[in-house]
């Protein structure tokens, strides 16, 4: 199972994007030809909604209905483990922030890594692969 980070779903969906023809390689190679699985949690929907819909980041931007639709499909695919946060992941979160003395721009991408650690999650897929390599516990995906 893949841990999905934001970054990989917009660059994913967004063709402008620099990371779109390495992220479809990804997906298509570790998730649909394997007949693989992801992981999502609400927080990356969320922020994955708000960065796609934004016209300062992108020419082509998505329109808010359009990206619910794809919150809904991503959701609700036959390939998608749903998680969410829950006391242990946050106790993780917590130890981590701190063990890593970590600041306000590091909080909700420590948040999903403890989510998803909890919830078995053993590989990420993201752009900022920084965001996620200092826990030691995750097999970053890269894009190339």
């Amino acid at each position: 199972m893949i841990g999905l980070d934001t970054s990989f779903l917009v660059a994913l969906s967004i063709r402008e994007h620099t990371a779109h023809n390495a992220s479809l390689k990804l997906f298509n190679e570790e998730i649909r030809n394997r007949n693989g699985s992801m992981a999502l949690t609400p927080q990356v929907l969320a922020e994955y909604s708000h960065v796609i819909t934004d016209s300062r980041r992108f020419e082509h931007p998505l329109q808010m209905d359009e990206a619910i639709e794809l919150c809904d499909q991503w959701w609700h695919s036959r390939e998608c483990y749903q998680v969410s946060a829950n006391s242990e992941a946050a106790a993780v979160f917590l130890s981590w922030m701190t063990e890593y003395r970590l600041g306000r721009k590091q909080i909700l991408d420590t948040l999903l890594a403890a989510s998803y650690y909890c919830a078995g999650v053993k590989k990420l897929a993201t752009t900022n692969w920084r965001d996620f390599n200092r826990y030691g516990v995750f097999e970053i995906l890269t894009l190339e």
